[in-house]
Order: C-alpha cells, then structure tokens, then sequence
C-alpha cells in the first residue's frame, strides 16, 4: 500500500515538474540551483500527508518559492564577490513562451528585494492573484500589492516595448555571428545600436572582461581585438536560437568550451550583447 501511494505521489508531481521549474528559475537564475530547488520540493512531497492537500499545485508552488526565497538570502552575499559581470545561466528555448522573462528583465530583477521579485514573478509574469501570492509568500495581500507595484517600477524600462518576431530576431542572430567571426566591422558597426552594451560573464573560470563595454565605440574596439582571435583560432556556430527570450546563437569557441551570446534587439538595432562563457553555467547544455 504505501508503495503504491509513494508511486502516486510521483504520478501526481511529475506533470508539475516543468512548470516548478520555471518559478524556480525565473526567481534563482539558475538551472542547476532551479532543479535541486525542485527536487526538494519533490522530497517533501513524498513525506506529506497528501490527504491533506486539495491543491497539489498551489501547495508546491508555495513550497519551491519559499525555498526560492531561503536561497536567495545566500545567493546575495555569493553575488558581492563574483567576479566580473554576473548573468543568469543561459535556458535555450526551442519556442517562446508566452510568460517568458526575457533576460533584460531577468537582470532587473537582480535588484529586488527576494520579497519584491517573488511577488512581482507569481502576479505579473505567472498570473496568480494577491491572495495566492500572499498565502505563498507569508504575507497579506495588501503587502503583496504593494511589493508587486514597487517592483514594477524598478523594472519598468527592463520591459520589452513590442515583441519582436521570432523568425526576424534569429536572421539578426545569424549575421550578427558572421560579422563578428568573419571581421567584417562595417557590417557589425550597421547592425549596432549608438548605446549598445556588452556583458560578458567568465565567472572568473574563463577569460572575460570584468566590466560591461558601453557605448557604440567601445563595443566596436572589443570586437575588432575578437576579430583578430576569431581568424586565428576559429568560433564555430552551433546553433541559431532563442536564449532567455532573446535571439542569439551558441558556439564552441577554439578553447573547446561551450559559449551563449544572446542579443537585445530594439527597433531593430542590436541594444546589449551578453555572452556567457562560464562553464559552470554552461554545464546543462553539453
């Protein structure tokens, strides 16, 4: 008997796996993290009284957040001392979601409070209401307005102003992969925003600068020293895709490893270029 229900109890969890995930990560910016976040809910799970719960989801949704938010308290102190620029781990998605957060937004969140995101993410982005927001964050619904609107105001201009199509997005990822490898500046230098900005995160394990390049100029100095690199030692393209709602491309580069660069498209111009090359964070995509 108690087989059977600890078999039931996975039946009944697994479907939800996916979504847990996607709170998971949207609130910790980590894959890896996001998963074992998931699995001790998982574990928790199996050891509660199950008659007990008239809504599994609800109930695990307000488990893997307050784990979120747990995490979240130590992940701000590891954040003070990593090295260079940090940037969430990259999720290659093979169709948008319509409650995708882009990365731009993913960044902003970075400056909430764990409260603040975990309520803007459960009521703006999952769609919940105040008073499931706040059983899921211990709060009551009136505070959980007012962190959700607090939030929305830092994140304003994160937020994309229109959607650009898919398909278009991934033809600008393309040549943005040939101009940069094949040296062709003036083509780059076209496809360029005046205050675009490069991020590049080596999470100190890989060659990375350790801060943004701002500004068309600077953008344009990076990768003309990169052109250089790229015609002696070669990048080669792996695939075209979105990454954390963003077109972009994955390559191997000439160190063997694995890299994601995802580009931020306003009016079509290419605003920011954020690289991941950390390989810890790259590990899922192997």
């Amino acid at each position: 008997m108690e087989r059977g229900t600890q078999e039931d109890a996975a039946v009944r969890f697994d479907p939800l796996r996916p979504r847990l995930t996607r709170v998971a990560y949207r609130m910790l910016g980590s894959v890896a993290d996001a998963e074992d976040v998931v699995q001790e809910a998982f574990i928790r799970w199996m050891g509660t009284d199950r008659a007990d719960v008239r809504e599994p989801e609800a109930f695990l949704r307000r488990t893997v957040t307050r784990l979120c938010l747990d995490q979240l308290k130590s992940a701000r102190v590891q954040r003070e001392t990593y090295v260079g620029p940090w940037l969430p781990e990259p999720v290659v998605e093979e169709e948008e979601e319509p409650e995708d957060v882009a990365l731009p937004l993913m960044l902003a969140l970075e400056r909430l409070s764990p409260l603040e995101r975990a309520a803007f993410l459960l009521h703006d982005v999952f769609g919940l209401g105040f008073e499931e927001v706040a059983a899921t964050i211990g709060r009551d619904a009136t505070a959980c307005r007012q962190l959700a609107t607090r939030a929305r105001t830092h994140v304003r201009d994160a937020r994309p102003r229109y959607r650009l199509e898919k398909q278009r997005g991934l033809e600008i990822a393309d040549a943005f992969f040939a101009a940069s490898r094949s040296g062709d500046m003036s083509a780059l230098g076209a496809m360029l925003a005046a205050d675009v900005s490069l991020h590049s995160d080596g999470g100190g394990k890989r060659p990375a600068a350790v801060r943004p390049a701002l500004g068309f100029g600077q953008v344009m100095q990076v990768h003309k020293a990169l052109a250089v690199l790229f015609g002696k030692y070669g990048s080669t393209l792996l695939r075209t895709c979105i990454i954390n709602g963003l077109p972009g491309f994955v390559t191997r580069e000439a160190d063997g490893e694995v890299q994601t660069t995802a580009l931020d498209i306003e009016d079509g111009k290419v605003a920011a270029i954020y690289v991941m090359r950390n390989p810890d964070k790259l590990r899922h995509l192997h």
